[in-house]
Formats: structure tokens, C-alpha cells, sequence
């Protein structure tokens, strides 16, 4: 019963190590970039803001250990003109 208790509790252990990690903001904003171009997403931008900003826009996700966060928002398309004959 100790020895299942002790191996439970080390893979708890190992597991959480990654969710303290700190992930630097440009490198996961790179990723989550990538993920929207490989959805097809267009015309967005991705921008890091500080954790407590008052800001409306979809956090997306959270960077340097949570201290901030990449808010995401989605930017409205290059007019295009069409010529009259």
C-alpha cells in the first residue's frame, strides 16, 4: 500500500512540473499564431499585455509564469475596390 501511495504520489509530482514552467510571451505567441494560420484564421493580431490590464479583448493565453497574458483580436479586412467598366 506504500509503495502505490509513494509511486501515485511522484506522478503527481511529475506532472504538475510543466504547468509552473515559464514559457517566454514571443514564443508562445508564435505558436498560437501558427495555430490560427493553420485554421485558416485571417486578418487577427496577437498582442501581450500585462495580467492586470484592463483590457476587453479573448485572452488566449498566459506567458512569463502568468505575469502577462497575449489577448487576441480579430482586425477587419483590407478594403478592396472593384473596378467599374
Amino acid at each position: 500500500m506504500k509503495t502505490v501511495l509513494t509511486l501515485l504520489a511522484i506522478a503527481l509530482f511529475l506532472s504538475t512540473g510543466s504547468a509552473w514552467a515559464r514559457k517566454p510571451c514571443e514564443e508562445l505567441r508564435q505558436e498560437i499564431a501558427a495555430g490560427l494560420d493553420a485554421k485558416g484564421v485571417r486578418n487577427y493580431s496577437l498582442n501581450v499585455v500585462a495580467k492586470d490590464a484592463d483590457d476587453a479583448r479573448k485572452t488566449v493565453g498566459t506567458c512569463n509564469g502568468g505575469s502577462e497574458r497575449i489577448v487576441y483580436e480579430r482586425a477587419q479586412p483590407a478594403a478592396t475596390t472593384v473596378a467599374k467598366r
